[in-house]
């Protein structure tokens, strides 16, 4: 499984730009990789506090720019953006979701709407949180997608044994002052899950004065880093996961046989 990771600064609450760098970025990889990963709210930046900016899932322009970029290039797009839904788990309400996606080339998005809340940066006050974990299968490989400050809570990306996933991929808007929180959940999570683990963060400064410098990662089964960004480097990297490699390594390695039961209530 090839996978792009791609690191570069958003343009604040300025959907047309981003979507506009985004499809230039996947332009210069077409035909290279089976994913791409963009940050947590591409298309916006991390500004929870101006719904304005959301549009309608599935219909909205930025929706429909995804789609067709997954199309013509060929690959999917793994991200998330803000967006209204009016889905089962709303139970028909209207609603403002943090919502994690997977646009497929000629086939229907995926979606997870991020659980965990970032009450400090106000995500709380106007989002609804969604209660879903699903596990994505694309081209032969199981995908787990955490949203940021998910990545705190171990328990809610716990594999189970009866239903693995082989890659966690977290996309965020991870400032620099607390990256070490990052540097450091990241592989845990990894190593506690027997899976890669791919990490994309923004780079730059947002519309609040808030600094990122990224630290985008993908970690194979030794927890080696295989995509080296720099701090602040704005570039693209693709990482070739080996998904036998994967399951010989949980062969050897069998400690997810011996994992703890558990149930998990939201």
């Amino acid at each position: 499984m090839r996978v792009a990771l791609l690191q570069y600064p958003i343009e604040w609450a300025n959907p047309q730009a981003n979507v506009g760098l985004l499809d230039e970025r996947l332009r210069a990889i077409a035909g290279q990789a089976d994913i791409a990963v963009v940050p947590e709210m591409f298309a916006t930046g991390f500004c929870p506090d101006r719904p304005g900016l959301a549009e309608e899932w599935g219909t909205g322009p930025v929706c429909q720019v995804l789609q067709r970029m997954a199309d013509t290039y060929h690959l999917a797009i793994i991200g998330s953006l803000m967006c209204y839904v009016s889905d089962d788990e709303a139970q028909g309400e209207r609603v403002l979701r943090n919502r994690g996606f997977m646009f497929r080339p000629d086939d229907t998005p995926l979606y997870y709407d991020k659980h965990h809340l970032y009450k400090s940066g106000g995500e709380a006050e106007f989002f609804t949180p969604g209660n879903r974990r699903p596990i994505w299968e694309y081209r032969g490989v199981k995908i787990r997608l955490a949203v940021c400050y998910d990545l705190r809570f171990p328990v809610w990306l716990r594999q189970d044994k009866r239903n693995m996933y082989d890659i966690l991929i977290c996309v965020a808007c991870w400032p620099t002052v607390r990256i070490q929180y990052w540097d450091t959940l990241l592989p845990a999570r990894a190593a506690e899950n027997h899976c890669y683990a791919v990490g994309v963060n923004m780079i730059g400064m947002d519309g609040l004065q808030m600094d990122y410098n990224g630290h985008s990662v993908a970690y194979d089964t030794w927890l080696h880093d295989v995509a080296g960004f720099e701090d602040y480097e704005a570039a693209t990297r693709i990482v070739d996961l080996s998904i036998e490699k994967l399951r010989h390594f949980r062969e050897v390695l069998p400690q997810w046989e011996e994992a703890d039961e558990y149930e998990l209530k939201v």
